[in-house]
């Protein structure tokens, strides 16, 4: 059963509790695939990320968040958005937890390492930009990869 819902511009979602700083990374690989992870949560498709910690920038956060996921080391080489939109909230059930959206969507180049599944990832695959399209993910994550896939690179104000 998901832990997870996401909620975008839903009468029915949760009232936001929180918000968290997040990062979520957009790492290819010399072949230009992108690494992509089945959440543990809600079997949905997903870039790495997470929230970030006490004491760290974003940018370690989403080093650090990329290689707990996954087991690939990286290195961020841009910014494909920022995502703060309040209509998007995300329930955590486990701890009745509401969290207002916020987050930083980086770009990165693989450096090292072999994709691994963690207690978060159930899935780490390297997938082919043209079949990204293909796999069953979040609104507000198919938004994120798109605007990439766009090569838009500009902040999103929203």
């Amino acid at each position: 059963m998901p832990t997870r819902f996401d909620y975008f511009d839903d009468p029915r979602a949760p009232k936001a509790n929180s918000i968290v700083p997040s990062a979520n990374v957009i790492v290819t690989d010399d072949a230009g695939r992108v690494l992509m992870i089945r959440r543990s949560d809600n079997g949905n498709w997903a870039v790495p990320g997470g929230a970030m910690d006490v004491g760290e920038s974003i940018v370690r956060t989403g080093v650090r968040e990329t290689l707990e996921e996954t087991g690939i080391h990286c290195q961020i080489t841009g910014l494909v958005g920022i995502y703060t939109d309040p209509r998007h909230v995300i329930h955590y059930t486990s701890n009745d937890e509401v969290r207002q959206e916020f987050s930083i969507v980086f770009t990165a180049r693989y450096v090292s390492g072999d994709p691994t599944p963690s207690d978060e990832s159930r899935e780490v695959v390297w997938v082919p930009r043209d079949e990204v399209a293909g796999l069953t993910m979040d609104r507000s994550m198919r938004h994120r990869i798109d605007a990439y896939l766009r090569g838009e690179g500009l902040p999103q104000l929203g």
